[in-house]
């Protein structure tokens, strides 16, 4: 009811003691605090907050237009709905190291257990388009000593994104990785990687954990849980698949409206009311007010 009973606090204990485990946590893209609810209701492992899909929702392109308040705020009412820990995209900070320093003490007040910056040029764009352009070495390592520096709870989970493969090619990738673990990063996003044995080849360069991008129609092959398991991962995220599942159906249904002028054939692709009471936990108002809830919903 409401919002999430654990804390901020509490959901970033208890993320960073999952991943300290070594097993592979999936946390697939939320779209939405309801589209978040429900990945927790599934029994996935956290949830996954998009640039890409906080841009698309706007009606933007993923090329740095989204704000930090923006951001931050998405990424609050997303992250307050769920008992699951939420990690966001925070794209580069969204400036320069006194920028990053902001980003992320607004993100850790937002309630999130975590968060990526990347080293991509300003403006960023998509990590699996081509022409990307990072930083280099030194300013890439002063946005995240500027990130460790700024978060007040230490089990915030500060993640380093390096674009660099697709700039530069794997080596450049795994160096850049080891500069920011010894910068402080507690965690690497290698984005475009391309191959099974990359991520393995990253595996073995640096010692902190690991997240895989499962992003369809990208650079990267979509590998399973397991195989990703296998070479030592992590974090498996699918950034922006549940956008691009509702986006497709809306599109079918819109299409249905225009050839036959009503959606009764599609009434088996919805999800019911009652199913949509029960996830919001219409019911439990009733402790406020027992006039909420006091219809049945007929399937």
């Amino acid at each position: 009811m409401l919002y999430a009973r654990t804390t901020p606090a509490e959901k970033r204990a208890a993320f960073r003691e999952r991943l300290d485990s070594g097993e592979l946590l999936r946390l697939p893209g939320a779209f939405n605090p309801l589209s978040a609810r429900l990945i927790e209701r599934k029994g996935f492992d956290g949830v996954y907050i998009s640039g890409a899909v906080l841009a698309a929702d706007l009606g933007l392109p993923d090329i740095g237009l989204t704000t930090l308040s923006e951001v931050a705020g998405r990424g609050r009412q997303i992250a307050r709905v769920t008992e699951l820990p939420a990690i966001i995209d925070a794209d580069t900070g969204f400036g320069e190291p006194m920028n990053v320093a902001r980003t992320v003490q607004e993100i850790e007040d937002a309630g999130l257990a975590g968060l990526h910056i990347e080293d991509q040029v300003n403006p960023k764009r998509c990590g699996h388009l081509d022409g990307k352009q990072v930083v280099d070495a030194e300013t890439a390592t002063k946005r995240i000593r500027a990130a460790v520096d700024a978060r007040r709870d230490p089990n915030l989970l500060v993640m380093a994104r390096t674009d660099i493969r697709a700039a530069e090619g794997l080596d450049a990738a795994t160096d850049r990785a080891k500069a920011l673990v010894d910068a402080g990063a507690d965690a690497i996003f290698p984005e475009a990687m391309r191959t099974l044995d990359e991520f393995a080849a990253m595996r073995a360069a640096v010692d902190v954990p690991l997240l895989a991008n499962m992003t369809e129609f990208g650079k990267s092959e979509l590998f399973s849980v397991q195989q990703l398991a296998d070479v030592g991962m992590n974090i498996v995220i699918w950034p922006v698949s549940m956008l691009r599942i509702s986006m497709g159906a809306t599109g079918r249904a819109l299409d249905e409206l225009n050839e036959v002028g009503h959606l009764t054939g599609k009434l088996d692709e919805m999800q019911h009311r009652a199913d949509l009471y029960d996830l919001l936990d219409y019911e439990a108002y009733n402790r406020f007010d027992t006039s909420v809830f006091n219809f049945r919903v007929e399937r």
